[in-house]
């Protein structure tokens, strides 16, 4: 029995779907992810899903990041059989050059497998890759920003697949009620259920819009950040943690970068990575070290992400980030937390989380591993969103909105 990959290209919450053209031998005219044959051990099939994104999109390695190898599916139609293994890819932009193979290629929404005539299989595939609840909860390596996004996927797929609002329902208090601590995640489940009519089929678009402004309303945070730091003048920001939309603004904004390894995860470790990558100059530190170097002048300004901001104006971020801004502030170095608006709480609540346990040994040791702490709104000098600077009163009206969200499940 053969083995083929196909390839789910996604960026922004769409993935890729290619029409296979006139110069393939199976199935023409019809829509599939990016495939091809295995041609080695089906064990290391990655090998073949990063050449046929190579040879069909031009996309190399560099461009699109492993997100999920899915189990294999089998499939059989017209007498013939053959196993798919799926992929899921990261891409960090919509750039595509197709090969001869394909006629054509869009950027969807996965839903719209189910409507258009496909390769056999193709709609089971992509639910091997495609995120689910537990992607969201257990996730400890992205940032809220990403997480939030991942949650609004799965909002949208369940509504697909559902046959009654009570049951997308379900799965939106699910996700809701998975990372507490992340505001973006309920405020955009919210939102789509808030703005949603009775079917699944309106939940289904109004997830599908939402997916679309999310990942817009975080590009153009980064994007007010990065004008930010260079009308400034700022040289040297320094940050920690994984915020992707911090991320974002350090590629923009032409500074170099001072960037702590955020244990336990070490996710700071991959942020300087790939800032290198991009051509910034970027020092790596270990989080202890941090708050000592922006003190002592190594900063012209802090850059943090938000798991959430409170009504109060209050910071909610990764346990490393209060006293970095109590060291920028002796220092008179300021502090901008970089982030979408829907990560504005619609109250005070903090809710933490625990990065595991510190010590497994015999004595009676008890530990005190926070992931996250509040930064207090008088240590940060400004909230950056993709409507600008907020200031406390924008906040409370931001949250005031948010907390409107909420009724649709009184």
């Amino acid at each position: 029995m053969p083995h083929v990959v196909t390839v789910f290209l996604r960026n922004g919450g769409r993935v890729l779907l290619a029409r296979r053209s006139e110069a393939v031998g199976t199935y023409q005219g019809r829509w599939a992810g990016v495939s091809g044959y295995v041609e080695g051990d089906p064990d290391d099939a990655e090998r073949d899903a990063r050449r046929e994104l190579d040879e069909e999109l031009g996309v190399r390695e560099a461009d699109a990041d492993l997100v999920r190898a899915g189990a294999p599916v089998s499939v059989a139609d017209e007498g013939r059989e053959w196993t798919v293994h799926p992929f899921l890819f990261d891409a960090r932009s919509r750039d595509a050059d197709p090969s001869e193979e394909l006629a054509a290629v869009e950027w969807v929404h996965p839903t719209a497998i189910r409507d258009r005539e496909t390769v056999p299989g193709l709609w089971t595939a992509y639910r091997r890759v495609a995120p689910a609840v537990e992607t969201v909860a257990d996730d400890e390596t992205h940032g809220s920003a990403w997480i939030s996004l991942r949650a609004l996927e799965v909002l949208r797929d369940a509504a697909a697949e559902a046959d009654s609002r009570d049951a997308v329902a379900s799965v939106a208090r699910r996700l809701r009620d998975a990372r507490p601590s992340m505001a973006a995640v309920e405020n955009r489940v919210n939102r789509v259920m808030a703005d949603s009519e009775t079917d699944p089929e309106s939940v289904r678009r109004r997830a599908e819009g939402a997916i679309d402004t999310a990942a817009k309303a975080d590009d153009s945070a980064a994007a007010r950040a990065a004008e930010l730091v260079r009308e400034r003048g700022f040289d040297r920001i320094a940050t920690l943690s994984r915020s992707g939309t911090v991320l974002a603004a350090l590629e923009a904004a032409e500074a170099s970068a001072l960037v702590s390894e955020s244990r336990p995860g070490g996710e700071g470790v991959g942020v300087a990575e790939r800032l290198a990558r991009r051509g910034v100059s970027v020092t790596l530190t270990t989080d202890a070290a941090l708050p000592g170097l922006v003190a002592g002048g190594g900063a012209d300004a802090v850059l943090l992400g938000a798991d959430s901001v409170l009504a109060s104006g209050d910071v909610v971020n990764k346990a490393g980030s209060l006293p970095v801004a109590l060291a920028a502030a002796r220092a008179d170095v300021p502090v901008l937390a970089v982030c979408a608006r829907d990560k504005v709480r619609g109250d005070d609540r903090f809710v933490g989380e625990s990065a595991g346990a510190l010590y497994d040994g015999k004595a009676a040791i008890g530990t005190e591993n926070p992931l996250f702490e509040v930064v207090p709104a008088d240590l940060v000098s400004g909230v950056v969103t993709e409507s600008g600077v907020l200031d406390a009163d924008g906040i409370g009206a931001v949250a005031a909105e948010h907390a409107a969200l909420a009724a649709w499940d009184d």
